[in-house]
């Protein structure tokens, strides 16, 4: 049996739920993306909406998806104290420390998950691809919905079984994309 993967300390709670795509997801990204800017100036970062939430007609988990994209790692340290004055929480122990993130919202800290914000190098990035590609395939699109709906019944309180299950057809998607790498999404 393998270990399970440390979880934040409201998991049981922390259930996935996947609603219809809502036609404000891209608002509300534009919204929270021109406060970071703020938050974080003088520095400056990419920022990019990805994930479910940022594909038209696609049911998700309703948190918007925040890349920063920001090539120099040393500055990373410099990003916590901005984004904490908007409601994130840095997840410290994560076991990944060639990426930062965080998470609004989330309990203790408020009343549900809002926001991830996922801080990454340019190379680190293959979710705008997948991203880009299910943009203009509708039909994939479909096909994901049904899916991620399968999976969030099966994995009702479990992210890390509900995003490794994923991982087959993400795979698929990138390799049709022309994009397979060793990049997790």
């Amino acid at each position: 049996m393998q270990p399970k993967t440390q979880q934040w300390s409201n998991a049981s709670e922390d259930t996935i739920e996947i609603v219809d795509s809502d036609p404000s997801w891209p608002d509300q990204f534009l919204a929270e993306a021109r406060a970071i800017a703020e938050a974080l100036q003088p520095l400056v970062a990419k920022i990019e909406h990805f994930g479910s939430t940022a594909i038209p007609n696609l049911p998700a988990k309703p948190i918007i998806d925040i890349f920063i994209i920001f090539g120099d790692i040393s500055l990373w340290p410099r990003l916590v104290a901005p984004l904490a004055s908007l409601g994130y929480v840095f997840w410290a122990e994560n076991p990944r420390t060639d990426r930062m993130f965080f998470v609004k919202g989330m309990p203790p800290f408020g009343r549900r998950r809002s926001h991830h914000v996922h801080v990454r190098t340019p190379a680190d990035t293959t979710e705008l691809v997948f991203r880009d590609w299910l943009r203009g395939h509708p039909a994939d699109v479909a096909r994901y919905a049904k899916l991620k709906r399968e999976l969030a019944e099966r994995f009702k309180s479990d992210r890390e079984a509900y995003t490794a299950a994923k991982g087959k057809f993400i795979q698929q998607i990138l390799t049709q994309a022309g994009a397979c790498g060793s990049n997790a999404v």
